[in-house]
């Protein structure tokens, strides 16, 4: 068949006669041995993470297809790092190889099975224009990527995330009012409840024209109660919050040392800060005009305001679920609402005209696994939360989700090709009724309930947009002050991402895994590609990263990583400065009684991580995870992933010690895979 191929070729022109002739002249050999025996999966990490990447820059549709091109592609990773690292990972499976290395102890791997432990350790370098992919590996012998593939209860390290969004709100308000005169700043109309601008035009009158960097590292003075004896009315209730460290309860501190010693109350408080500047800062908020029941504006100004801030929703959501089908906007829908079997029923049901009983079921057994609800209490739920028994406003408040976000979901479900013209049309009777009730004279207490809600919501999509900038994975986050201290989950790659973006003075790089393709190589059809240097974007002032890769560093000088720093010792003899912010999270299900007891606690995964930077260019994360209800027999901390990452800096020596790794494109020795021709 190849002779005659070559032959119809040359007659078609697409070749010429000496090429076929020479071609014809090549004796071809088959293989006469089988194929070789398979390899475990773990052993083969790299590779396989670079042909599923391969899979998705080359557009085929699966690993078969990929192995028929003639290609050989270089990938950023260090071969030979990775390699050691992933044998230091599969080690501690053994019990033996974890009391070795210290890990067998207090708020370590004191209690538990290590080989259900499962870690995942990435390394970024930051290079030529890009951040270069050098380790990425886990001990699972398995495809499950818990670095990039789940959604992680990540416990304080939101704090990080919660830290750059305060600093941010002083930057702006630095550019907004540095320039302004004293007599200026204090004509300045502040409400009482923005705290924020209150101290920013405070210390600006006192101190003028600082810059911005002083003002931030003054940001970091403001000092908050750590006590947990106050209730907090967020997320549509009213909780209580509790400190890691008891010793804390007592003691009000300044933001700096509470980021370095990880307060739980120090950062609820600075959240609740944060929250209140984003709804009375501008003088014309529709926090500000409801505070006033009796104002005789309120009903013309709410008409305005639903109209104008009901539009910018839609325009958002409509952004959000643009292009996707109804599966993938149903999906997006319930992982905004509360994991409840309430909230899961009435987003369905307002969603899904068509829903049906099996299809609450097979919801509610894949959001709440191992929850054994009865036919009798899933069918109560079905009939309860139809859109014909509430309010579009009251299904919002029940599924703790914008109305208008349940709205515009079921509106593109029926009308697929609606453009957002069409969208802003129909939807101006649900903008109107999503705030026009808020000021019928009835039931004062329960709208101002709502009221609160509302507004606490609005709070948080802004949050949010801050927080998907700086690369936040998911489109959206649990709307309470509990989101500061990790309650909307997280990713470890994403928090890596984070980490690159400080080290890089606030730039967002591209990840580069693969950095050259070779097609048809010593054939007439070689095709070499190969990755050029990108412009970071600008996502972050480079004060504020400055400012928080300092308050990274002292973590682990003085604070929650500090028992990392007897491993960092160069081998030249000089010492590598790392800084990180350490998380864990015990995630549970709860249900409480009536009144707020707890009656039930069930355990679903416990995770533990260190996002962390070492000297200039290093980034990235180490973590471990343990799943389903098993995970209550640990008590690992963030202890356990600082004390790894210690024990692997001597294997990463190679790359960080000699203050980077080669560019690949220079020569270097990454992992190359190769496509069978």
């Amino acid at each position: 068949f190849t002779e005659s191929y070559l032959r119809l070729m040359a007659r078609a022109g697409v070749i010429d006669d000496s090429l076929r002739d020479a071609a014809l002249g090549q004796a071809l050999g088959f293989r006469q041995v089988g194929p070789p025996p398979p390899v475990e999966w773990s052993e083969r990490k790299g590779a396989n993470l670079v042909r599923a990447r391969l899979t998705s820059m080359l557009g085929v549709p699966a690993l078969y297809d990929l192995d028929r091109l003639d290609l050989t592609a270089r990938s950023t990773l260090d071969g030979t790092v990775q390699e050691a690292v992933s044998r230091t990972l599969q080690s501690l499976r053994d019990p033996v190889a974890v009391q070795a290395q210290g890990l067998k102890g207090f708020h370590l791997l004191e209690r538990g099975d290590p080989s259900r432990v499962i870690y995942s350790f990435t390394l970024y370098e930051h290079s030529g224009g890009a951040n270069l992919v050098r380790i990425q590996t886990d001990n699972l012998d398995q495809p499950l990527d818990i670095n990039a593939g789940a959604r992680l209860d990540l416990g304080s390290t939101a704090k990080l995330r919660t830290l750059i969004t305060y600093l941010e709100v002083v930057a702006a308000l630095h550019e907004r009012y540095a320039g302004a005169q004293p007599a200026e700043l204090r004509a300045v109309e502040v409400h009482p409840r923005d705290r924020l601008t209150g101290w920013a035009v405070d210390y600006l009158a006192r101190t003028p024209g600082p810059p911005l960097t002083a003002m931030l590292e003054a940001a970091l003075e403001r000092r908050y109660s750590a006590s947990p004896g106050e209730a907090f009315s967020t997320g549509g209730g009213l909780h209580t919050f509790h400190n890691f460290d008891k010793d804390d309860d007592a003691r009000i501190l300044p933001v700096r040392d509470g980021f370095r010693q990880s307060v739980n109350l120090v950062f609820i408080r600075l959240m609740r800060d944060v929250v209140d500047h984003y709804l009375y800062e501008a003088p014309a908020s529709l926090a500000r005009v409801l505070e006033d029941k009796h104002d005789p504006s309120r009903q013309a100004f709410l008409s305005r305001f639903a109209d104008r801030e009901g539009s910018e929703f839609i325009r958002r959501f409509y952004r959000k679920y643009q292009g996707k089908t109804p599966e993938q906007a149903l999906d997006l829908a319930l992982g905004a609402a509360r994991q409840t079997p309430t909230a899961l029923a009435t987003v369905l049901r307002s969603v899904d005209a068509d829903a049906s009983l099996d299809g609450l079921t097979s919801v509610l057994a894949a959001r709440r696994p191992g929850e054994k609800l009865s036919g009798e209490v899933i069918e109560a739920l079905y009939d309860k939360y139809s859109p014909a028994t509430f309010s579009l406003m009251d299904r919002g408040y029940l599924a703790w989700v914008h109305p208008l976000e349940l709205w515009l979901v079921a509106y593109l479900r029926q009308h697929p090709d609606a453009d957002l013209s069409q969208v802003l049309h129909a939807s101006v009777g649900e903008r109107q009724a999503v705030y026009g009730w808020l000021f019928k004279t009835q039931r004062r207490h329960a709208q101002d309930k709502r009221i609160k809600s509302l507004l606490e919501l609005q709070a948080f999509l802004e949050i949010q947009r801050g927080w998907q900038r700086l690369g936040y994975p998911f489109a959206s986050m649990t709307p309470s002050l509990a989101a500061a201290i990790g309650s909307s989950g997280d990713r470890p790659a994403a928090l890596a991402r984070l980490m690159g973006i400080i080290v890089n003075g606030g730039l967002s790089y591209p990840t580069v895994l693969v950095d050259r393709l070779d097609f048809a190589a010593d054939t007439p059809y070689e095709t070499r590609l190969s990755r050029s240097a990108a412009v970071g974007e600008r996502v972050m002032a480079p004060e504020v990263a400055a400012v928080a890769r300092q308050a990274l560093v002292t973590v682990v000088a003085h604070g929650t990583a500090r028992s990392l720093n007897a491993a960092l010792q160069r081998g030249d003899g000089g010492r590598h400065v790392v800084g990180g912010k350490t998380g864990t999270g015990d995630h549970r299900y709860e249900t409480f009684a009536p009144g707020g007891r707890l009656i039930e606690s069930r355990v679903v995964e416990r995770a533990a991580t260190f996002a962390f930077l070492i000297d200039d260019r290093f980034f990235g994360t180490v973590t471990a995870y343990v799943a389903g209800p098993k995970a209550a027999q640990y008590e690992f901390t963030s202890a356990l992933p600082v004390r790894l990452l210690g024990i692997l800096l001597p294997a990463l020596s190679p790359l960080i010690d000699a203050g980077g790794g080669a560019d690949p494109r220079a020569g270097a020795a990454p992992t190359t895979t190769t496509a069978s021709r």
